[in-house]
This record gives C-alpha cells, sequence and structure tokens, in this order.
C-alpha cells in the first residue's frame, strides 16, 4: 500500500495556510509567460481558476464542452454560498464555519483543506461583491444572509434563488477579460478524452471538436481537471444532462487515485419523479427550508386517502400532520443537513405516510404565508415558486409542495493533496471533481464556496510551487509519441463504439444502469444489495460492448458517440462506488449502510476502523483496484456522534 503525502503544512492550524504561502516557491512575471496551464471545465472551479491564472501572467488554454462557459452546470445551483463574515452579529467565526463543515461531513474530512475553506470564505465574498454580483441586501444596504442546513448561524449570502448563475457571471466575465487579453484561449464544444503523460508527468489532454468529430492534441506544463461530479451515473439525477464524469475517470486510469466514491449526495427537497419518460430532475432550494415546514399525514389512512385523490392536504388538520424533522430533531428542526433530512423522508415514505406517488413529503409554506405575508414570502422565493409550478402545475402559495430526495452532488472524486495536486505530478483537481472538503456529506451552500475558493484564492498559489520547476521546460510540439499514443488510445475506443452496431440505444442502457445504481447503491446499502449491484454491473459492461446501438458518424456531431463514451464510464465508477461502499463498513453522512445504524435510525460510524480516505488505484482492465488509505487526525475538533437533536 502506497504511502499518500497529503503535503499538510506544519503548525497551528489557524496558521498552516498563511505559513504555506508564506514559504511557498514563486514564478516571477517574466517566466510566467513561458508556461502553460491547461484548465478542463469552466465552471465556477474552472472559470475562476483560469481568469485568475491569466491575470497572474499564465498562458492559458480552457475547455468546455458547452458551446458557452455560462452554461455550465454551477449556473443551476440556486440557494447560496456560504462565508463566515458574521454580519448577522450571531456567533458566526473561521472556526464554525470549520467546526459545522467537519461535523457536516461527518468527521470524514481532512481538517486543514477545511480550515482553508473557512478561511478564504470571506475573500470570496468581497471578490464577488466587486465583480458586481447582486447579492441580497437588508434594508439599510448590507448584504443579507441566510440559514442553510447544518448550522444555527445565518451565513449564507444568496441572490434570490439564482445565486449560482451570478456567480458563474462574475466568473465569466473576469474570463472573458482574460480572453480577449489573449491570455486565456477558450475551446468551447471540446471534450477531453485522454490525459497525455510525459515522463510521468501531465503534460496534456487529447480532446474531440464536438462539432467536427476532430481529435485535437493540446500541450500544457500543467493540467488543472475541473470537470464537476459524476452524479449522472444514476442518469435521474439534479445534475445538467451533460454533466459527466468522463475527465475524472481517464484520469484515474492514467494513475490519480479516485477517494471515497461511495460519497454521493441526496439532496432532501426535489420535485419527485413523476414517469418513466423524464430525463433529468429538478432541486428546490435548501433555503426553502427557512421558512418551509416539511411533513406527512399523522396517519397511514390519511396518507392513502391522499394518495387516492380523496383527501387534500389542506384538508387536514394540524394535529393530523406530523412535522417530522421537528420531531425528530428540535434543535435543527426543518434545517438539519441533507443526509439526515433525505434518509428521514424515506423512513416515512418507506412506513406507508408518503404522498403523491408515495414517494413524496410536503414542504408547506402557509405558516410562513400567515406569520409574514404573501409578498415577503414571494419576495424571498418567487422564483422558485415560479419554476415549481411551471413544472408539477400546482401553486404552491396554496398548496404545500411535494418533494422528495434525489441524487445531487458527489462529494467523492479524484484525490488531491493540501496543494490539490493529484498522484500524476502536473496534474490537479478543483471543485466537485476532486474529494477534499466535505468529507462523507456536504453542507448547503458550500459546493459554490469549495469551487471558488479552489480557483481564486487556493490554486493560483499552489500551482507556483509545481511550475517554479518548470521555467526550463520547453513546450511541445504534440507530435511527440506520447501524444500520438494517447490519441490513438481514443480513436481506437471510438471506433469500438462505433462498430458494435448492435440494438439498443445509449440511453437505454443509462436508464437501466442508473435505476440499479439508486437501487442497490442510493440512499440506503447492505451488502447483499452491493455485491448483488457489482455482478449485475459487471453483466451491463459486457452487454454494453456488444448490444450497443450509435447512428452516425464519428467525424460529425454526434450526441450519441458523446453519450456512449461517458455512460461506458459511468457504469465503471458505479462498480468503484460498490467497491467503495462495500469495504466501508459503517454509516457515515450520505453513505447509509443498512446494517450500522443506531436503534434511531441515524448513522452509526465506526472510527476505530474507518477514519480515513479510501483512495483506489487503478490497476488495469479486468483487474481489482488497490486501496490506499490517508488516516484522517483530528486535533482541533473532538470527534463524536452527530447530533442535530439538542
Amino acid at each position: 500500500m502506497a504511502t499518500l503525502n497529503s503535503k499538510i503544512p506544519e503548525g497551528d492550524i489557524s496558521q498552516k495556510w498563511t505559513n504555506y504561502k508564506a514559504h511557498q516557491r514563486l514564478v516571477n512575471p517574466a517566466n510566467k509567460r513561458k508556461l502553460d496551464v491547461i484548465v478542463v471545465g469552466t465552471g465556477l472551479a474552472g472559470a475562476s481558476a483560469s481568469a485568475s491564472l491569466a491575470e497572474m501572467g499564465f498562458n492559458v488554454k480552457a475547455f468546455c464542452y458547452q458551446d458557452s462557459p455560462r452554461r455550465a452546470h454551477s449556473i443551476a445551483a440556486q440557494g447560496g454560498i456560504n462565508a463566515a463574515k458574521n454580519y448577522q452579529n450571531d456567533g458566526d467565526s473561521v472556526y464554525r464555519l470549520f467546526y459545522d463543515t467537519i461535523k457536516g461531513g461527518d468527521y470524514r474530512a481532512r481538517e486543514a483543506n477545511v480550515h482553508r475553506l473557512a478561511e478564504v470564505s470571506n475573500s470570496i465574498i468581497d471578490q464577488c461583491v466587486a465583480q458586481g454580483v447582486p447579492f441580497a441586501r437588508e434594508y439599510g444596504g448590507l448584504l443579507d444572509n441566510r440559514s442553510f442546513g447544518g448550522a444555527q448561524v445565518s451565513r449564507t449570502f444568496y441572490a434570490r434563488g439564482q445565486t449560482g448563475q451570478q456567480l458563474l457571471l462574475g466568473a465569466y466575465s473576469a474570463l472573458m477579460r482574460q480572453v480577449n487579453k489573449k491570455k486565456v484561449t477558450l475551446f468551447t464544444r471540446h471534450e477531453m478524452l485522454n490525459l497525455v503523460m510525459v515522463d510521468g508527468k501531465a503534460r496534456g489532454i487529447i480532446a474531440r471538436d464536438m462539432v467536427t468529430g476532430k481529435l485535437t492534441r493540446h500541450f500544457a506544463h500543467a493540467v488543472v481537471i475541473a470537470s464537476g461530479g459524476y452524479g449522472n451515473a444514476f442518469f435521474l439525477s439534479t445534475n445538467a444532462m451533460g454533466s459527466n464524469g468522463s475527465a475524472a475517470w481517464q484520469i484515474y486510469k492514467k494513475g490519480a487515485y479516485f477517494a471515497n466514491p461511495a460519497y454521493v449526495q441526496i439532496h432532501p427537497t426535489c420535485i419527485p419523479v413523476h414517469g418513466s419518460f423524464q430525463s433529468k430532475l429538478t432541486l428546490m432550494s435548501e433555503s426553502l427550508r427557512n421558512d418551509g415546514r416539511i411533513w406527512v399525514p399523522r396517519k397511514k389512512e390519511d396518507a392513502e386517502a391522499i394518495r387516492a385523490g380523496k383527501l387534500k392536504p389542506t384538508q387536514l388538520a394540524e394535529e393530523d400532520r406530523d412535522y417530522y424533522l421537528e420531531r425528530r430533531y428540535p434543535a435543527f428542526g426543518n434545517l438539519v443537513p441533507r443526509d439526515v433530512a433525505s434518509r428521514a423522508a424515506k423512513e416515512r415514505c418507506d412506513a406507508g405516510y408518503g404522498v403523491g406517488s408515495g414517494l413524496a413529503v410536503y414542504l408547506d409554506f402557509a405558516d410562513a404565508i400567515n406569520r409574514l405575508g404573501k409578498d415577503v414570502v414571494e419576495a424571498r422565493y418567487g422564483n422558485l415558486f415560479q419554476m415549481y409550478e411551471k413544472i408539477v402545475d400546482d401553486n404552491p402559495y396554496e398548496t404545500p409542495m411535494m418533494i422528495y430526495p434525489a441524487i445531487h452532488y458527489t462529494m467523492g472524486g479524484i484525490w488531491v493533496d493540501y496543494e490539490l495536486m493529484t498522484t500524476i505530478p502536473g496534474l490537479y483537481a478543483i471543485g466537485e471533481a476532486n474529494f477534499s472538503d466535505h468529507g462523507a456529506n456536504r453542507l448547503g451552500a458550500s459546493a459554490l464556496m469549495q469551487g471558488l475558493a479552489d480557483g481564486y484564492f487556493v490554486l493560483p498559489y499552489t500551482i507556483q510551487n509545481y511550475l517554479s520547476d518548470e521555467i526550463l521546460t520547453p513546450r511541445m510540439t504534440t507530435k511527440e509519441k506520447e501524444f500520438e499514443e494517447a490519441e490513438n488510445e481514443i480513436t481506437g475506443k471510438i471506433d469500438k463504439l462505433m462498430n458494435i452496431n448492435g440494438k439498443m440505444s445509449v440511453d437505454s442502457f443509462h436508464k437501466k444502469f442508473g435505476l440499479q445504481l439508486w437501487d442497490f447503491v442510493g440512499m440506503a446499502r447492505n451488502k447483499e444489495g452491493l455485491e448483488k449491484a457489482l455482478a449485475s454491473f459487471k453483466e451491463l459492461k459486457e452487454s454494453f460492448w456488444k448490444d450497443i446501438k450509435i447512428p452516425g458518424k464519428k467525424d460529425e456531431l454526434n450526441p450519441e458517440l458523446e453519450k456512449a463514451g461517458r455512460v461506458a464510464d459511468f457504469i465503471e465508477i458505479g462498480e468503484l462506488m460498490a467497491k467503495d461502499a462495500l469495504m466501508r463498513e459503517e454509516s457515515c453522512g450520505g453513505h447509509f449502510r443498512e446494517e450500522h445504524q443506531t436503534e434511531e435510525g441515524e448513522a452509526k460510524r465506526n472510527d476505530k476502523d474507518f477514519m480515513f480516505v479510501g483512495a483506489w488505484e487503478y490497476k488495469g482492465e479486468g483487474q481489482e483496484p488497490a486501496l490506499h488509505k490517508e488516516v484522517l487526525e483530528y486535533e482541533n475538533i473532538q470527534v463524536a456522534q452527530r447530533n442535530y437533536k439538542k
């Protein structure tokens, strides 16, 4: 088993990042002009990193599969971004944000990284305000904050229900400024399909022009992966349909370790599945839990009558409603962390108290409307209510919303050290693509925080430590044999896919696989189900490579070919997720093994045997991956069973 060097600086946790910056190696302005960096992905992490590195003087090539960086999935984030500004004077601090994030992740995150995240969070807000991000403001003009799950303070900055969009527009404007200055070369409608390594270092990528189908070679002194998570493996998720895990999976196959793949986040407030022809799910912002109350009927016969259409929720008396989160978790109520709220909804529905199709609970704003008035509720959540009504054709001002948990985010990802470098020299992973900051569960409004922290305030420092040794490395022509071999590898894979010419569509495979992944590796897992999943995934993989049919040609615009490559990767990612979940004989955060729960149905950790990051190393096609462990040590926080009841 290899020793994972996380490169955590010495010293007190509050001084680690300061000390690191004080002693890191730098690249002088003249030498920065000689160095090229590739950034794959232009969401919040990728766009902010590209803009920052270019502003510093590096030459950047930025790649995205969309027609514009503005279409990155970061745009879909609704509720807000966390920072420890303590504008509400309610007791917040950098330490409390650090503590809440570690606790929210069920003590499975690296302390040093999380503290750094909390430290730089305040700078993110200053940066974004300077860019013109229209954060909500109080009457006096100060920035407003609201509460989110897993915290007892108000630290979430927001722009109505469009926070991700506004933050992305800020990062996009910074990026396009550098494109205009010719410090960033932007490649839209390009998908990374392979990593090029020369002498053990990351030296470039092979990308496919998605319009012409042509494969292109690109050199860089360092490569940054900012391609998001792998939640779309489940087919139905809150992710954009194009979101995929392929860039991360390709670098895993080149030697980058994949950490904690079983840690996926279920978001508790999503619009429930409404049919077999549905292509994705829609998230309803966690911010709604500030004023909305979650409940199910107290009596099974009432739930049955509602499901049969014989009773409306508004006809149910207050005493006949079970506000189960407020009942089970009085200290946090409806603002418990996402994994806790999700499992509680599943438990009520499994017990027969669900509404709608049986897999839904109510999110009710009647109390808030009576207390605050409809105008105030509309000002806070109006666009979210409009979105719900357009999708469900029901007025949430008059009838409670129906919600149910769905796959949303992946805490697992490429293993990185404190510098955000993978196990491959010169290869970095930032944002949701890495594993680093959230442990086994992410608190709401922390995804935007991590993406921008990595891109604006962490990577621009840490990448210099590596690039300072690369100033004498000349640019390569991309005619070298390593580039040719990497391109031939992809050409072979594409030809193999195109030549199968079976009878099954890509989507039919993805749906079948995604449903099995949800059933066996979803909100709850057990040994029998995980073993069944592994056997089933192996059969599906064999069937995929025999029965898939891809219409069209490879050298043209071909969305089915794009999807086929991604689904092939998703099936393999799903296998690794199941292996990781089977290995981890405990429940923690979003990973809930039914064999390991308290008498009250809460997650039961095994700190003695599993307080580590599980990092998997690819060993070759058909070979079992090797598990490496990064032991987690907590020196600044007392590890305890999570308690949101008092």
